[in-house]
């Protein structure tokens, strides 16, 4: 009798498998983005250029006297003339200069600071409320946004001229504290960094809405309105056809226009030119500090949308 006998099944190893080639590279993509960095880094060393060589040929300059001005190239340093210049700065006039620097630092700091708090107001006002007319006001400040300010110019002297304004600081203070751009950037700041969640739990505690801005919006609306009045802050400061057609009094005068008035006394006297030179330097330090100074919140500004 024969008996059936079940021999075990051999093992058999899995075969390995076969790598997959690694995919080529595109050499036409490598090349392409080789291009674009390219591009990109030489559109942005030629943008910084365009700005620090100005600057650059400013202090160079200013280190010459009016002979070396015309003597030499134009980035070598003269015969350390910064200080010599700068004492005739100071003593022109009596010091004219500081005080045109102290109008300037009037304008632009008052301009900045309750300018940018009612453009701040302004925008929270146009995002978080419902009136009638809402839509047509906020494009009649977008149409603000498109005019240039120097068509402006004349209009506003108009008016200042019928109430008796003009040769005033306040013909200069008032325009600077209506910003159109300033509105815009506000409300996309607060459509962004003020929940209407925060403001319905404010109601419910009993807030109105005066409160709920200075208690909510305006904190949490802090890096818009930094970034408001540095923007603010520059173009007051940088800003020239308004007081010259406002003002004639030479006291009450901003530094942009007072450095024009030298620069048009330096054709039939040289020796003005060193003056609205080192005069242009030092005019620019209080944009640097203000910068400077406000940095961090600028940059949280920037950033605050990308992280939640």
């Amino acid at each position: 009798m024969s008996t059936n006998t079940l021999t075990p099944s051999r093992n058999k190893t899995p075969k390995p498998m076969a790598e997959k080639p690694e995919p080529r590279r595109n050499s036409t993509a490598r090349q392409g983005g080789f291009a674009s960095k390219f591009t990109v880094n030489g559109l942005l060393i030629l943008g910084s250029l365009y700005m620090v060589v100005p600057v650059l040929w400013l202090l160079f300059a200013s280190t010459k006297n009016a002979a070396d001005l015309y003597g030499t190239s134009a980035y070598a340093l003269g015969n350390f003339a910064l200080f010599e210049n700068i004492a005739a700065v100071a003593s022109q006039d009596g010091g004219m200069f500081f005080r045109w620097m102290g109008n300037s630092v009037l304008y632009a700091g008052v301009g900045a600071v309750v300018g940018s708090l009612i453009s701040v107001m302004a925008g929270y006002a146009f995002d978080k409320f419902q009136f009638r007319g809402k839509d047509s006001l906020f494009g009649f400040v977008l149409v603000g946004v498109l005019i240039p300010n120097t068509a402006t110019v004349l209009p506003m002297y108009l008016l200042a001229s019928v109430v008796g304004m003009t040769n005033t600081i306040w013909a200069v203070l008032i325009p600077v504290l209506c910003n159109p751009f300033g509105v815009y950037l506000a409300r996309v700041y607060a459509s962004s960094y003020v929940p209407m969640e925060t403001l319905e739990a404010a109601r419910v505690d009993g807030a109105g809405p005066i409160r709920s801005f200075f208690s909510l919006g305006l904190p949490m609306m802090m890096p818009g309105y930094i970034t408001i009045a540095l923007f603010q802050f520059v173009g007051v400061w940088n800003n020239f056809m308004l007081p010259l057609v406002m003002l004639q009094d030479q006291k009450l005068l901003p530094v942009s226009v007072g450095i024009s008035i030298w620069q048009g006394y330096a054709v039939p006297q040289p020796e003005f030119v060193p003056m609205v030179i080192t005069g242009s330097l030092l005019s620019v330090i209080p944009l640097l500090l203000a910068f400077i100074m406000l940095q961090r919140f600028w940059k949280s500004g920037l950033t605050a949308g990308a992280v939640k």
